[in-house]
């Protein structure tokens, strides 16, 4: 059975209130802008439903009986809580929502770090963060803001470079220790490789262009895991399983803090990068606008 089957309806509630304050069924109707045998039958049916007696008619009048009394109370502080809550949520200032696009990688290591900074900032800015593994589709999203990885050419979009790309190995400290610290390329090609496949690094500087970029011929390493998910291979490389490629400024906190050691010297830099890209066809709103200010700050 509900729970709440032995309520009667809020409207016979209001009723018996109006005409119990007002201590009339006709003034109540007035007020209620209903007629008085309306009143009169609303009450009969509530005093039906309870068993009792709310009222004791009189000359010209009515007055409350004992469990009138006592339902009134009740009923008033009921109906002034029930207002009080419609109104603090008919006047709560409505949050402002911002949908955000981009991929997993920039999510997780650039943009969540960060986030709490922009929500002490704009506390009634709300961010949704959609996420995909493999590109993301432009047409498809209703995002308000995009941020992704690749040339920048985005046909009938607004488009403007957020960071460059810039990648170096990574390795953690215990395995710089064992090899010496990688002076040379060969001395990469020692060590297990960590690898993105061809679905998520095709656009990505990888080992053979990174090789190719500092002068040398690629050469496979004799051990080497591949990976589709770049938090995975970020995690491979911190616990010592081998040697990543790292993507500044996606791995900045993991460096500063020690976690990781970037082999800047095999650094290198490409022509792609992270951009900020934007539908043409929507009006820039206040939040979006108040995003991007601090996106680029």
């Amino acid at each position: 059975m509900s729970s709440n089957a032995e309520l009667p309806p809020l409207q016979s509630l209001v009723v018996f209130e109006t005409s119990a304050r007002l201590l009339s069924f006709t003034a109540a109707a007035r007020e209620l802008g209903t007629t008085q045998p309306a009143v009169s039958q609303q009450i009969r049916l509530l005093e039906a439903s309870l068993g009792v007696s709310l009222f004791e008619r009189i000359y010209r009048g009515v007055v409350l009986t004992d469990e009138g009394h006592v339902l009134l109370k009740t009923t008033q502080s009921s109906l002034r809580d029930l207002r009080d809550v419609m109104q603090k949520i008919k006047h709560k200032p409505k949050s402002q929502r911002i949908t955000v696009a981009t991929d997993f990688a920039f999510a997780a290591f650039w943009l969540m770090p960060r986030l709490p900074e922009f929500r002490r900032l704009h506390k009634d800015i709300d961010i949704r963060i959609q996420t995909s593994q493999s590109e993301v589709d432009l047409a498809s999203t209703e995002a308000d803001v995009a941020i992704l990885f690749g040339e920048g050419k985005y046909q009938g979009y607004l488009v403007k470079k957020l960071l460059p790309e810039i990648v170096y190995p990574v390795c953690s400290p215990k395995l710089f220790e064992e090899y010496s610290g990688f002076r040379t390329l060969e001395d990469l090609v020692k060590s297990p490789l960590l690898r993105l496949n061809a679905d998520m690094g095709q656009k990505w500087v990888d080992w053979e262009w990174l090789f190719k970029s500092n002068g040398s011929r690629w050469q496979p390493s004799d051990s080497s895991m591949e990976f589709d998910n770049y938090t995975l291979l970020v995690q491979a490389a911190i616990s010592g399983q081998g040697i990543g490629l790292g993507w500044a400024p996606l791995l900045d906190d993991y460096i500063q803090s020690g976690v990781l050691i970037a082999l800047s010297n095999f650094s290198v830099q490409s022509n792609n990068g992270y951009h900020i890209v934007l539908p043409k066809q929507r009006a820039q709103t206040a939040p979006v606008a108040a995003f991007l200010d601090w996106l680029q700050s």
